[in-house]
């Protein structure tokens, strides 16, 4: 009666999404659970269990075909499988279908719409533009999806690109600052240069309370200037995420 061989270094794996890295000349796969290695990359999923299937570093996953060892010391400069497996996730290129490549890029195209939408205004209106005119503008600068960039990233991008087709500016945030003591002014004269307006400003006994608007982008140098000019006696507080007048833009 004969017996069926199956390959020490093959493994079956079924229903996986494979990520794969050219490095070195050699080809290297991992196997991924679907819908994992988008969470993973955008820092949603943080535990490496629930991404990988097997923290086994293959040449080619479809056949089971495992990677040798040598291989790998070679090319990575080390054997540890996770820790490789976890480069394969950065880099690599994950390997989808047409249908569900075309399914993840539209949704993608949404979801960077969406946030972009979310952030930012009219300028001269204040008002927030719908979806559809963002997508519209996207698509008039033909803006193309990467699917292994991290969506919230290219949505930084896109409102860079767009401004050239639609007024468009990040929505500002409202803060307040309290200040007091002799470096006081000294203090304000900084902090004020990293505002983009100064809505309203009130000493009293050389304490003051200033209310203004800043770029989003400002909001940790402004907090971290406060703290370490004042020594931690100095007050900031959000009191708005976003400078908007309700209701959307229309064009």
């Amino acid at each position: 009666m004969s017996k069926i061989f199956t390959p020490t270094n093959q493994i079956r794996l079924t229903n996986v999404a494979i990520v794969r890295l050219k490095k070195g000349g050699k080809r290297f796969e991992i196997a991924c659970y679907r819908n994992k290695v988008i969470s993973w990359r955008n820092k949603v999923e943080k535990d490496i269990d629930e991404v990988l299937q097997t923290h086994t570093v293959f040449t080619n996953v479809s056949k089971g075909q495992v990677a040798k060892k040598e291989d790998l010391v070679k090319i990575f400069g080390k054997d540890d499988q996770t820790e490789i497996c976890k480069e394969i996730l950065e880099k690599g290129e994950l390997q989808v279908s047409d249908k569900e490549r075309h399914s993840q890029i539209d949704a993608l195209f949404k979801d960077i719409a969406t946030t972009v939408a979310d952030k930012c205004v009219n300028p001269e209106t204040k008002r927030p533009y719908p979806v559809s005119i963002i997508e519209k503008a996207m698509k008039d600068i033909h803006f193309s999806v990467n699917v292994n960039k991290n969506g919230k990233q290219q949505a930084l991008d896109v409102i860079q690109m767009i401004k050239k087709e639609i007024p468009l500016e990040r929505a500002q945030m409202r803060v307040r600052i309290l200040l007091s003591g002799k470096e006081a002014r000294k203090i304000r004269d900084k902090a004020v240069k990293l505002t983009s307006k100064v809505e309203e400003e009130c000493w009293d006994a050389g304490t003051a309370n200033i209310i203004c608007l800043i770029d989003p982008g400002s909001f940790r140098n402004l907090d971290e200037l406060i703290r370490s000019e004042t020594k931690g006696t100095g007050q900031f507080e959000l009191l708005n995420l976003k400078e908007t007048i309700e209701g959307e833009q229309t064009l």
